[in-house]
């Protein structure tokens, strides 16, 4: 299991990593944080000092000092680092909310933003994370900023230089870009990156080029299997990847730099070729293989435990597993501490670490009772997937029961794809027919792959829902400890501990969560349109349509949107839309970061959009401003955007209007729009009748009677508190949408509810304080 004495100070490494990044946003000075850390050092040194005639003293001193000095060197890089970006003429300039005209630095493969708007057809655009190096024609020192641009992912390569004139917002101190960078205007490339960068650029574009001329899912696995490209993947596949457990197919791995490593180290043997020139030779394979792929967390984290591996080899000492993937966290974490907070790198980290401890073990128990190719075959999914799943929950709050089948009948392929796929990105340039060929070859397991995704996603009972966020991430981790115990304890007595423990575990907290969304579940309609979700004072309205969702503003409380979100099964958004930037209306948005796909919403506003916008971005959301004529799908049905003018100051009056035509209804989701606003709406469009109308903020007095009258709709939904203390909604506004023969749905009465339309006009009606249905 090799040298376990390392894992401890990498583990204080990663917490202080996490802690030191973040410690800016919590008002703490990061220069003092370290300094702290080395002066707990140099107090043990001091003990090692006085009592060095006591050898348990001085052992236990110098694991300390390993330990300190390890999460010293993690906090002093962030210190500089963040006293870095705070000397950037960018945070002046994000302060003044203004723009600039910079210079960036490509540093990452460009991200689609697989976005459900615009029209049918287009490419989506790319999230590029880069460095800026020039502010106003002056070189400036360089930190890390991220932005999205049109351009075509071959033109963003790695190096590439752009220039262009953006707005600046500064982000938190605890996310891995210091800025969000929003273009003004074009983006104009400056030129090819360096060659040693460039040269990556035409095998990457040749192999994108050749996929695409095969058929189906498979020719969009293929540059993901073997270069880490999911340019190509799109939104459907890359969800039956995750739900199946297969994402990680798609992002290069240790396995392939192990490839690429040992084939380098083994030629340059069967060359006759000493020790030292070996490892260079594999040190030299392994760096063309990291541009070629990109700089992916996953793939430094290979590369840094590869380095590792090779410098014991040519020191001539062995070169364990654990040792190897312990230096490598400490010495990346050190060069950059976010990346603690990076999920990439935790679930590659994690991955490993399962890998080397436990799939060994499994397998020793596996092969107990099925033949021994089976269970080396089955404990090496087995043990990523325990490894990697408290991790996973804080990303999606459940867990794919078919993962380790799915990943087991996927194994076979896996590696054929990868190789095939990577030599055949190597030889299309110089060899286009033998190339294609290859790709070709490639298509097969990549294909089978797909089909093992869609398989395994539509299954029924493939999700386990669990406890979200920390206490779940926690709980989950508790009871794999505790059925690792089960399984490797040699006692019976503490087996049975072990069991008793481990259904109080999960009887507790299961219960609780999982409880009273089941007895409500159980009489909610499964097959619901719309609904009203009670956040409290503030709008939080959903649609749904075939498998996409809409939300529409997310209330004012996190954790009463993720109650909505849990209740109604949703875990994924497809199209979130921001009326406008009012707390009760954008201020649960943190339930949703890293669910979103894209993000539409009117006139930006300062802090005040940013606080929103930047952690949705950083998490993959795509950040659209709409004005009135702006036009897009969901599912089958497609959507206006009626309201606000191209030239609105932010506000209530610019709230987004959304027009939502679907088969069977029609719903208008009027924000807060005031009643002066309201009639320039009207003077504005042509609304006629609808069989659905959010009501407008919150059913205050400010209505115009005239747009409930053209309206006309079956249903008038309210998203309002109970005890608002404004008195909404008012007296004036009911009587108004009685006039209009509107029933109204309000969930300070009713709580969250649901509608489903019947195609004639009418609707079901589920609430859950009554749970049971009506006609409206």
């Amino acid at each position: 299991m090799g040298d376990l004495r390392l894992l401890l100070p990498a583990v204080a490494t990663w917490v202080t990593a996490w802690c030191a990044v973040a410690a800016s946003d919590a008002g703490l000075d990061p220069a003092i944080v370290a300094g702290s850390i080395w002066a707990a050092a140099a107090a043990l040194l001091a003990t090692v000092v006085v009592g060095r005639r006591c050898r348990r003293v001085i052992m236990v001193a110098a694991i300390g000092l390993v330990v300190l000095a390890a999460a010293g060197l993690a906090a002093s890089s962030a210190a500089v680092q963040l006293d870095r970006r705070a000397d950037s003429p960018l945070t002046a300039i994000a302060a003044a909310h203004t723009s600039a005209n910079v210079v960036i630095e490509v540093v990452a493969a460009p991200r689609p933003m697989r976005a459900m708007w615009a029209q049918a057809g287009e490419p989506p655009s790319l999230r590029v994370d880069a460095q800026v190096v020039a502010v106003d024609g002056r070189t400036v020192t360089p930190v890390p900023v991220t932005t999205t641009l049109d351009p075509p992912a071959r033109e963003l390569s790695l190096g590439v230089r752009i220039a262009m004139t953006a707005r600046v917002a500064a982000l938190p101190g605890a996310e891995q870009s210091a800025f969000r960078l929003r273009p003004e205007g074009e983006a104009v490339i400056q030129g090819p990156p360096p060659a040693w960068l460039a040269w990556a650029v035409v095998p990457r574009a040749d192999l994108a080029d050749a996929a695409t001329g095969l058929d189906g899912d498979g020719a969009a696995l293929v540059p993901g299997l073997s270069i880490g490209d999911t340019t190509a993947v799109g939104a459907e596949l890359d969800e039956a990847m995750r739900a199946s457990s297969l994402s990680h197919l798609t992002a290069v791995s240790g396995a392939n730099c192990a490839i690429v490593t040992a084939a380098a180290f083994g030629l340059a043997a069967l060359c006759g070729a000493r020790r030292s020139v070996r490892v260079a030779a594999a040190l030299i394979a392994l760096a063309g293989f990291i541009v070629l792929v990109t700089p992916q967390p996953s793939v430094v984290r290979a590369g840094a435990m590869a380095v590792a591996v090779l410098v014991a080899i040519a020191s001539g000492r062995p070169g364990g597993g654990v040792a190897a993937l312990a230096v490598a966290v400490i010495g990346l974490l050190a060069f950059d501490p976010w990346l603690a907070r990076d999920y990439g790198f935790a679930l590659s980290a994690a991955a490993t670490a399962g890998l080397i401890l436990l799939a060994g073990p499994l397998a020793g128990r596996l092969a107990r009772v099925m033949p021994v190719p089976l269970a080396v075959g089955l404990a090496v999914p087995l043990a990523a997937q325990l490894a990697c799943q408290p991790i996973l929950v804080l990303l999606d709050p459940a867990i794919a029961l078919y993962g380790v089948p799915a990943n087991l009948l996927a194994a076979p392929a896996a590696p054929v794809g990868t190789v095939v796929g990577l030599v055949a990105c190597l030889v299309l340039p110089v060899l286009p027919a033998v190339g294609a060929a290859l790709v070709q070859v490639a298509w097969l397991p990549a294909t089978w792959i797909a089909l093992v995704a869609h398989g395994a996603s539509s299954l029924p009972g493939g999700r386990l829902v669990w406890l979200p966020d920390a206490p779940g991430a926690l709980l989950l981790a508790a009871c794999t400890a505790l059925v690792l115990v089960l399984v490797f304890a040699t006692r019976s007595r503490t087996r049975a501990w072990a069991g008793v423990v481990l259904a109080v575990v999960l009887a507790v907290p299961v219960g609780i969560s999982a409880g009273g969304p089941l007895v409500v579940g159980a009489t909610r309609p499964g097959d619901w349109d719309l609904a009203a979700c009670e956040v409290g004072q503030g709008d939080a309205m959903l649609v749904r349509v075939d498998e996409a969702t809409a939300l529409i503003d997310t209330g004012p409380d996190p954790a009463a949107l993720d109650r909505c979100l849990g209740l109604l099964g949703i875990s994924r958004i497809d199209l979130l839309v921001i009326t406008h930037w009012d707390a009760d209306h954008a201020g649960g948005a943190e339930a949703v970061i890293g669910r979103v796909d894209t993000v539409l919403h009117g006139p930006l506003d300062g802090d005040r959009s940013d606080r929103v916008l930047g952690p949705l971005g950083d998490a993959g959301a795509e950040s659209v401003e709409v004005v009135a004529g702006d036009r897009g799908t969901l599912g089958d049905a497609s959507w206006r955007i009626a309201w606000p003018r191209p030239d609105a100051a932010p506000g209530n009056d610019a709230s987004v209007v959304l027009d939502l035509e679907a088969s069977g209804y029609r719903a208008v989701f009027l924000g807060d729009l005031g009643e002066e606003a309201q009639a320039g709406l009207l003077r504005s469009t042509e609304l006629g009748r609808a069989d659905v109308v959010k009501v407008a903020h919150h059913g205050s007095a400010d209505q115009s009677e005239r747009i409930y009258q053209e309206l006309a709709a079956t249903v008038g939904l309210i998203g309002v508190g109970a005890d608002n203390g404004y008195g909404h909604p008012t007296a004036q506004l009911l009587e108004l949408l009685a006039a209009s023969r509107t029933t109204v749905v309000r969930t300070d009465r009713s709580g969250t509810c649901t509608l489903t339309a019947d195609g004639d006009g009418e609707f079901g009606l589920w609430c859950e304080r009554s749970g049971v249905g009506a006609r409206s």
